[in-house]
């Protein structure tokens, strides 16, 4: 907390520690459901809701598996459990508890302690959802006493590249393991060739000094985020559970670098629209907060905390970057497609009314990071409709991290840029970092 305390100046810390205290209360009170499932089948559950809803697994390839393990086989012989699995729940709601019971895909038996059932042959990946009934779930007769449960273990596994039903990883996730240790590697070797000349641009200070730490803050954090991603995945694909903790820890890393983001780029645009009217020479193209613009970045910053919190509450399966199933994921992504309206109309007014070639070209960079890093994750869930099921959570947490990071890039570039940035300033070279007057010009 204290780290990242020093990359925000002292107006902003008590909003970024009320962020951060909000989200990490948030994380102490979600769960996880893994490929591994662990937990207690009972009655009286599956009598309240039709059916007790244990987890869904998305099999693909032919030799897929499912296995389990009861602490009380003859229990579970006594209540005639089973397991129920079905490949939709559309229209689930409408059916009676008979009419569900009687159309499930497969019907597993719960007479043994342990055993192993293998998946039907599909030809193409299907999503199959396990539920788990006994005699009393649609009894009508209300139960005389509430029986004990029966404790479970439950396993499921697609093949691997061998065949063997040995991969924890649903279809939906498979091949992220990968994706996540390439992008540890960009990211090692691009922290090799730039870390150097960016920590003294850092340490130079200057009018951007404030705009550099944010991008650095919040590239720091997807980095990190990416990291334990990495670990937790790494994990998953030994034992089907991974460390849910870890996994949280990369949903915190990726929403506070969300929450700085939109605060910087808020107060940037807002803060040089609402200056230009009552000093539009001085200190151009700065970090100029006005109070009307720190409290729309503070109102927007808040209403994106709440609904990332809202969102974690709705869906606690751990991803970064969630689709569309909730109320709070839609609300979230009007939020952002509001907001490049926004940032839209400010910096229209403001290239539309600027003279200089140079300035205009500055802000029109500017735009094309803010829109990529707002605008891409609506985007890519409306495009990933258009997907089978076992890609569209691929492509959405791809494509968001790819985009983020292009979009950090290009602002780095912009506010880095010696001659772009030298002669867009009219400022003088002395207080400028990155210019021609100060250190060898050879340097960068």
């Amino acid at each position: 907390m204290r780290r990242l305390s020093r990359f925000i100046d002292g107006r902003d810390e008590t909003m970024y520690s009320f962020s951060l205290i909000l989200i990490a209360f948030m994380h102490s009170h979600s769960s996880a459901d893994g490929k591994t499932v662990s937990g207690v089948f009972r009655s009286d559950a599956a009598r309240e809701h039709h059916g007790q809803y244990i987890t869904r697994f998305l099999y693909h390839g032919d030799h897929g598996l499912m296995s389990y393990r009861l602490d009380n086989a003859p229990l579970a012989v006594q209540k005639e459990a089973k397991l129920l699995l079905f490949q939709t729940m559309e229209d689930f709601d409408n059916l009676s508890c008979l009419e569900r019971v009687a159309g499930a895909r497969l019907t597993i038996t719960l007479s043994t302690e342990a055993h192993n059932e293998s998946m039907p042959q599909q030809s193409s990946p299907h999503t199959w959802h396990v539920m788990y009934s006994d005699r009393y779930t649609c009894q009508e007769e209300a139960l005389e006493d509430v029986m004990e449960g029966v404790g479970f273990q439950l396993v499921m596994l697609n093949p691997d590249s061998a065949g063997n039903p040995l991969d924890h990883f649903s279809g939906e996730e498979a091949g992220l393991h990968s994706f996540y240790f390439m992008l540890i590697l960009a990211y090692f070797v691009a922290c090799c060739i730039y870390l150097q000349p960016l920590w003294q641009a850092l340490n130079k200070g200057g009018p951007m000094h404030t705009v550099l730490k944010v991008l650095s803050t919040a590239l720091l954090l997807q980095g990190l985020s990416v990291i334990f991603n990495y670990i937790h995945m790494a994990r998953y694909a030994r034992d089907g559970v991974g460390t849910p903790l870890i996994g949280g820890i990369a949903e915190f890393c990726d929403m506070v670098a969300e929450v700085q983001m939109l605060y910087m780029l808020l107060s940037l645009c807002m803060g040089w629209t609402l200056s230009r009217g009552r000093k539009p020479q001085s200190r151009p193209l700065q970090w100029d907060s006005t109070p009307a613009s720190t409290a729309l970045a503070l109102g927007a910053v808040f209403t994106q905390g709440a609904l990332l919190i809202w969102e974690q509450f709705e869906d606690t399966e751990h991803h970064s970057y969630h689709a569309h199933h909730t109320v709070a994921s839609l609300l979230l992504m009007a939020l952002r497609l509001v907001l490049s309206l926004l940032l839209a109309s400010v910096l229209y007014q403001i290239i539309s009314t600027e003279r200089s070639t140079l300035k205009r070209d500055f802000y029109l960079s500017f735009a094309k990071g803010c829109f990529l890093w707002f605008l891409c994750h609506p985007v890519l869930v409306l495009l990933s409709v258009i997907f089978n099921e076992h890609q569209k959570e691929k492509v959405i947490t791809i494509g968001v991290i790819l985009c983020q990071s292009i979009s950090v890039v290009i602002l780095y570039r912009l506010f880095l840029s010696r001659s772009l940035y030298w002669e867009v300033s009219s400022l003088s070279s002395v207080t400028l970092p990155l210019t021609m007057s100060r250190g060898p010009r050879g340097r960068y």
